[in-house]
């Protein structure tokens, strides 16, 4: 079932969870529709916003994966599009 959706990510800022999360963003790319991203300096804090839109299993993956990283916070709001 199509669902469309928005997915906030919020990270402490470092390398290699910045590669992981990226890496993760790039494998689900087809179902991202548009993103924004603000990095903090003063924290060390980054947060992003996606637009989404794909299938429940792939979006759901990708929050489960995306929160199983180590100070990564990840929140979404999904819905059904109409005359699915």
């Amino acid at each position: 079932m199509k669902k469309i959706g928005v997915i906030g990510i919020v990270l402490k800022a470092g390398r290699e969870r910045v590669e992981k999360v990226q890496s993760l963003l790039s494998d689900y790319g087809e179902i991202i529709v548009g993103r924004m991203g603000i990095p903090d300096k003063a924290t060390g804090i980054n947060t992003i916003s996606l637009i989404v839109n794909g299938d429940t299993e792939k979006i759901s993956a990708l929050c489960g994966k995306l929160g199983r990283i180590e100070d990564v916070n990840v929140k979404s709001a999904v819905m059904t599009v109409d005359g699915e």
